[in-house]
Formats: structure tokens, C-alpha cells, sequence
């Protein structure tokens, strides 16, 4: 049987158009017209000023931080339960994670522990930098609450919401409510320029600088000259060209992901031993990967070691960054929650590109499990 993939890329071939037009131009380069084109056009998408198109999501991260002031020793507020690229650009500048565990309503960083952490740094007499605020798996997280604690505390927030490229927080686009937004658009996000990211902001000065620092931080002088530590992070023309033609189609990617959700809710219902996550009121998920939570870590290896067997690509939840053996020596503030998700979650096939048989392929695998 042909294998199910977690999340392929989904291209129209109308993304050939862009490319075409830059290699006919000669214009095969780290920037130009294609990189001017996405970065404006991404900004009408998402209702945001200023943008930065950038060769990953993670060196958005990196010169976000940058950006913000992070310094060696600082602290950053970040989640547990995410991939390591949230974290490693903060120990690229040898600034220190506070690791914040989740809440069950959406999966992502829990508001109580966040300001039980920032209270408890302040008693340490260190006051956090920044909150890198992630929203997982397409879910926005609790703006309004985290929100508020930004403001009360006057911490900066950075959104990475490197899997909500599509999703709103009462009718606004996740990645516009921080100081900085992040996005990512590798092979497997809701769109792909193959390999990529941008950085967002309402500041034009945090995006002239993010510019400025991507290509390698030269100054204005008819030679090379540079007065700053620079990085090789800007976006190719090629690429953004398929981001360009990509981003035409962001809203049927979105429609396509949110159906895939919908067909595993209705088939696997009368499963007791698998649950979804629903939106809580005023949030609109892409849903970039469906995800389902079992009753224990055996009823996950069995649907997950079922869907392997019968070829279907299936990944189990982030295991929290605390549990990572490169991170659990930094200070964590747990309830528990991202653990347990870890052991009891499961990420089903989730791409816009899958067909009808490839879905009820994936619903009967599932099914095989119990039985039915």
C-alpha cells in the first residue's frame, strides 16, 4: 500500500509561474522581486505592516530574540510542550529557557503557570526578558490571559506560531497579538515554500533590523563593511516564488485541514477510548495536524504501532521540552499536563492533499485496534 504521510507538501503548480519568472529573469539569488512580492503579500494576508522573509522559522525566532535584547543570562518564558526549535535559538545566545507546562482547553502554555513562574523569578530577583509564547498544532493559545500578564508584568511577547499560518483568535490572525510573530512554512506546514519562515511585526523597525541582521549585517558603504554580527538567514527568490503561489491557496488549505478534522471526529465518535480537542469560543484552529488523546500510553502504541503496520505515517505528541535531556537541568513550572499529553496523544494524517480513501484507510486502521 502507498504510504500515508502526517503532512506532505500540497502544491497547485501554479507556484511554477513565480519560479519561472525568476529563472528566466536570471534572478537566482537570496532576494528579490519574489522575496519583495511574499513579504507583501503575506502581510495582506495576515493584516499585519511588516514583514521579513527568512530562510527558516527558526532563524526568525533567533533574530527575534536578538531584536528584543535577549542577552546571555537572560531568562525567556517559554512552553513545555512544543519542538526543541522554540527553545534552541534561546541558548544560541546563551540566555537561560523558564520552562512553562500547558493547560488542557488548548494544549498550549498555561496562564497560571506562566505568572506563578514570573512571580517566582521576581522572588529569585531576576526579572524574564521575554515570553516566547507558542501556539501548537494550529490551536491559538489563551491570548486575552497572556495578554494581560505581558501587560502587568511588562514582558514582551514573541509568537511563534509557526503551525497557525490560517488560524484566528477572535477574528484576528494568530502571530499579529505579540511584539514580533513568527511563522514557518517547511514542507509539512499548512503552506511550504519548501524550507523558510518570516518574521512579523507592526514595528517597521523590528522588521529593518531583522532584514538588516538576516543579510549578514552589512552597513551602508560601497564597500563591505560591518559593524555588527550578521547572519546568512534571508529567503531565496526561488523560494519564495513557491511561497508566492502558495500563499494564493492558503485559505483551501485551511478548508481542507479543518474537513480532515471533522471526518475523523464524526467516524471514530463511538471509540470511549479516543477523544479530540474542540475550539473553545472565539477560537478558529487551521488545524495543521488533527490530533486525538487516548485513555492510556497503551491505547496510543496500539492505534499508532496499527497505523505503522498498515503503512500510515503517525507521530505521538511533543514530549516536553523538561523531559529533554538537552533542557531538563533549566527551571520548569509543571502541572503535569504536557506529560500526560505526551503519553496519551497521538497526531493522525492531517495533510490537505489526502484523499477521501486515504482517510477512511487511516479511520479503518484505527478501527482494527478495537475491533469494530
Amino acid at each position: 500500500m502507498n504510504k500515508i504521510w502526517l503532512s506532505s507538501p500540497h502544491l497547485t503548480g501554479e507556484e511554477q509561474k513565480f519560479v519561472k519568472e525568476a529563472f528566466d529573469s536570471n534572478w537566482i539569488a537570496p532576494l528579490g522581486f519574489n522575496v519583495d512580492g511574499f513579504e507583501h503579500e503575506l502581510c495582506d494576508v495576515i493584516k499585519i505592516n511588516f514583514s521579513t522573509a527568512l530562510s527558516s522559522g527558526t532563524a526568525a525566532i533567533h533574530l527575534a530574540l536578538i531584536i528584543i535584547g535577549i542577552k546571555e543570562n537572560d531568562e525567556v518564558l517559554c512552553p513545555s510542550f512544543t519542538f526543541a526549535a522554540t527553545l534552541n535559538p534561546i541558548c544560541y545566545l546563551k540566555a537561560k529557557p523558564i520552562i512553562i507546562d500547558s493547560e488542557n482547553d488548548t494544549f498550549n502554555m498555561c496562564p497560571i503557570s506562566l505568572e506563578k513562574a514570573i512571580k517566582d523569578r521576581l522572588k529569585k530577583g531576576v526579572k524574564p526578558k521575554a515570553i516566547l509564547l507558542v501556539h501548537i498544532y494550529g490551536m491559538p493559545a489563551k491570548l486575552d490571559e497572556i495578554m494581560a500578564i505581558s501587560k502587568k508584568y511588562n514582558i514582551p511577547i514573541i509568537e511563534d506560531a509557526a503551525d497557525t499560518l490560517g488560524s484566528k483568535y477572535k477574528n484576528r490572525f494568530v502571530g499579529t497579538f505579540g511584539e514580533i510573530g513568527i511563522y514557518s512554512f517547511n514542507g509539512n506546514k499548512i503552506i511550504t515554500t519548501s524550507g523558510g519562515g518570516a518574521l512579523v511585526s507592526n514595528n517597521e523597525e523590528y522588521t529593518k533590523k531583522a532584514t538588516f541582521l538576516a543579510t549578514q549585517a552589512r552597513d551602508v558603504a560601497p564597500h563591505y563593511q560591518h559593524s555588527h554580527i550578521g547572519y546568512n538567514y534571508r529567503m531565496s527568490n526561488i523560494v519564495a516564488g513557491i511561497g508566492r503561489g502558495q500563499l494564493e491557496v492558503l485559505d483551501d488549505r485551511v478548508k481542507a485541514r479543518r474537513a480532515n478534522y471533522e471526518f475523523y471526529k464524526k467516524a471514530l465518535k463511538n471509540i470511549e477510548q479516543v477523544t479530540f480537542t474542540d475550539e473553545p469560543k472565539d477560537f478558529y484552529s487551521n488545524r495543521w495536524l488533527t490530533t486525538i488523546l487516548t485513555d492510556s500510553f497503551e491505547t496510543r502504541e496500539k492505534i499508532r504501532l496499527a497505523l505503522e503496520k498498515d503503512n500510515i505515517e503517525a507521530r505521538p505528541l511533543w514530549k516536553p521540552m523538561h523531559l529533554q535531556p538537552i533542557f531538563k537541568d533549566y527551571p520548569a513550572y509543571t502541572n503535569g499536563i504536557s506529560e500526560d499529553l505526551f503519553n496519551r496523544g497521538l497526531c493522525l494524517p492531517s495533510g490537505s492533499n489526502l484523499s477521501k480513501e486515504d482517510l477512511e484507510r487511516v479511520v479503518d486502521s484505527i478501527f482494527k485496534v478495537f475491533s469494530l
